[in-house]
């Protein structure tokens, strides 16, 4: 089947596949465990044009914990390449006293080196965590600056799930090889980090 207008069909499947996107290769997968952070060191390079990294039931070891993150142009040996960024959210608690949609400066970083904040604050309860995706643009690019965009849910430490939408850039033309995830504090007591490449 494929894509009609005005009750013509102008793509077929190949064609759509081959134009649209491809297929995610699984590169490798991290299982936190009480672990101060999380790091990919290897398989970032110019195999592909774009990263994908997906968080699965993140849980902190501090309530209230935010999961942050930076890059690395050394392969890991330091971590602070200048980034701007715009984070958007949209949030709703469990009693049903809240419901809105809002932009979050408080979230943002402009021409900054610090951690980047992925979601808000997780709740410690054996039931919370935040689970999303980060997607890294052409990361080996020794032209344009890096984009990356990024959708993370999470269960608040106060009851409540909150869909924070994160966007922007690393300010560098050098080549991004290596990321780190942590909390803003305490341990990343448990949950799975995957790096898949898209094809």
């Amino acid at each position: 089947m494929g894509l009609i207008s005005n009750g013509s069909t102008i793509f077929d499947n190949g064609s759509m596949a081959s134009g649209f996107g491809g297929n995610l290769i699984f590169i490798s997968k991290a299982t936190a465990s009480a672990s101060a952070s999380i790091e990919f060191t290897s398989g970032i390079d110019s195999t592909y044009k774009e990263y994908v990294f997906y968080f699965v039931n993140i849980h902190p070891s501090t309530d209230a914990a935010k999961f942050d993150f930076q890059v690395s142009t050394d392969g890991g040996s330091s971590y602070g390449v200048t980034l701007t960024s715009t984070t958007p959210r949209a949030r709703h608690t469990e009693n049903d006293l809240e419901a809105y949609i809002q932009y979050t400066d408080t979230y943002d970083l402009a021409q900054s080196t610090s951690f980047q904040s992925l979601s808000d604050t997780i709740g410690n309860t054996s039931d919370q965590n935040a689970s999303g995706f980060l997607t890294l643009y052409n990361p080996s690019s020794t032209t344009f600056v890096k984009h990356w965009t990024e959708c993370l849910n999470t269960d608040q430490h106060n009851d409540a799930t909150v869909c924070r939408f994160h966007a922007g850039y690393f300010n560098t033309t050098s080549a991004i090889n290596a990321i780190k995830f942590q909390m803003n504090s305490g341990n990343i007591d448990a949950g799975e980090i995957l790096l898949f490449g898209v094809n």
